[in-house]
């Protein structure tokens, strides 16, 4: 069902190009070089210095992550199963199926990474592929991880993934059927403007798509019945499993209606800013005039210059504290109880000037007021969040920027915390999901106070900055 035909994969099966990681040499080679030229690029138009403290090697980072989370355009199936199936008889009796003869096989909650093709951000996938063995052999369960892999470390959609992830598999072990079905989540990034007219925006978007070949070619199989059952209770929605859903053609933001308006609000993206991202894709192997990827160019270009070194004014000369720590009653001076007031799950959307992948999560504020203080309103401190958030950022600045500014305004008494999920953490390096990172400022008496810190950090509700 929905899976590719076997001379879609004849050159994939016989590519020539080593699985593996990139070679030595790496930082010299001309995809490497031509990379960092764009991201220089890039960076101008942003209105960056290209040699400024903190992005001088974002050109280099940047290369070296995409290239890395391309790597499958330069590994072959082939080679991966080769060797790596294994003899095993069916039940003696023949009555029923088990061992290499009709017994499914299932993998489990795989957790990858591809990125978009529409708008070159990575979106998360957890994959859930399954075979029946045929011909009394059977393939180590780690192939089908890591052949799901290759595929999804390649500009992706969804639908396409699963069929090629299905196909390979159906090609390379010549089982009696190959099912897989994918759970995708896309980042959902507002823009500055539309962030401040939509409090509730959703920060995901979800999509479900499968593919089956041989056995599971028919989506009314047996066989699908008893893949799916063994998925239950792992947010499988058994009734959609065969049925494309119909947001499925604007499943990527950027090419729904809202993020078409959120992008044309920036006016006509900058014929060299598109030029480079087309050189970034021609780098990685891609052929940026593939109808999928000819819009491309121009809605990462958009979506970038959210990020862009306006240089604006924060105006916050509206705002008057008038904190007052002691009163006189009687001659005699007394000092007046201070209370915390907080503001939690103060949403944030940034992007990471290392290698310009974007982060967000939550802000946490608090600071001292005296009895009969008016707490500063939720919208300012919003809008203080917001205004530090929408530029190249690294979290630990982020958080100092906001308790800095919040603590200008009334003294100096504040604590921030800030709660974040990091893209690079997932699409490089470690490829760690489900990690959060969280960073602290503290000011004034929150310093010197033990237990206002923990009083304030016990305010704080247990919530998860994930997808999920």
């Amino acid at each position: 069902m929905g899976a590719l035909d076997q001379g879609h994969f004849d050159l994939e099966l016989e590519n020539e190009v080593k699985p593996g990681c990139i070679e030595l040499g790496f930082d010299e080679e001309p995809e490497t070089l031509a990379i960092k030229d764009a991201v220089k690029i890039l960076l101008q138009g942003l209105g960056e210095d290209v040699d400024r403290e903190g992005i001088k090697k974002t050109p280099l980072r940047v290369a070296k992550a995409l290239r890395e989370g391309t790597r499958g355009y330069r590994q072959k199936v082939k080679e991966i199963v080769q060797g790596a199936l294994f003899p095993e008889a069916g039940l003696d009796s023949g009555v029923g199926h088990a061992g290499g003869v009709g017994g499914l096989v299932i993998v489990r909650d795989l957790d990858l990474f591809s990125y978009c093709e529409s708008c070159l951000l990575p979106f998360q996938v957890r994959c859930h592929v399954g075979y029946v063995p045929s011909g009394q052999r059977v393939v180590g369960l780690s192939k089908l991880s890591r052949v799901a892999d290759v595929f999804a470390k390649r500009l992706q959609d969804p639908q396409r993934l699963a069929d090629e992830v299905c196909s390979a598999l159906h090609h390379a072990i010549k089982p009696a059927g190959v099912a897989v079905i994918l759970q995708c989540f896309h980042i959902h990034f507002p823009n500055l403007e539309s962030v401040f007219l939509d409090s509730n925006h959703q920060g995901w978007v979800k999509l479900q798509v499968c593919s089956g070949s041989g056995l599971f070619e028919n989506e009314n199989a047996e066989s699908w019945g008893d893949f799916l059952g063994l998925l239950k209770f792992r947010g499988i929605d058994l009734e959609k499993a065969h049925r494309r859903e119909s947001n499925y053609q604007c499943w990527c933001p950027s090419q729904s209606s809202s993020g078409e308006k959120t992008s044309s609000s920036n006016g006509p993206a900058n014929p060299g800013m598109v030029a480079a991202v087309a050189s970034i894709l021609r780098s990685l192997g891609e052929d940026p005039l593939r109808k999928e990827l000819l819009a491309t160019p121009c809605r990462f270009v958009k979506w970038l210059m959210n990020f862009q070194n306006s240089k604006l004014e924060m105006k916050l000369n509206a705002f008057v504290c008038g904190k007052t720590e002691f009163l006189k009653t009687n001659g005699e001076v007394t000092r007046c109880e201070k209370q915390i007031h907080s503001e939690l799950n103060l949403s944030f959307w940034s992007q990471c000037e290392h290698h310009l992948l974007p982060f967000h999560g939550v802000v946490h504020i608090g600071y001292f007021g005296t009895e009969g203080f008016n707490p500063i309103g939720k919208s300012l401190l919003q809008s203080i969040v917001h205004f530090y958030g929408f530029k190249l950022q690294v979290q630990e600045r982020l958080t100092r920027q906001i308790a800095e500014t919040v603590s200008s305004l009334f003294g100096g008494d504040v604590m921030v915390v800030v709660e974040a999920n990091h893209t690079c953490m997932i699409s490089r390096g470690i490829e760690k999901f489900g990690s959060s990172t969280a960073t602290i400022a503290v000011l004034g008496q929150f310093l010197t106070d033990p237990a206002a810190r923990a009083m304030f950090l016990q305010s704080i509700p247990n919530s998860s900055t994930t997808e999920e």
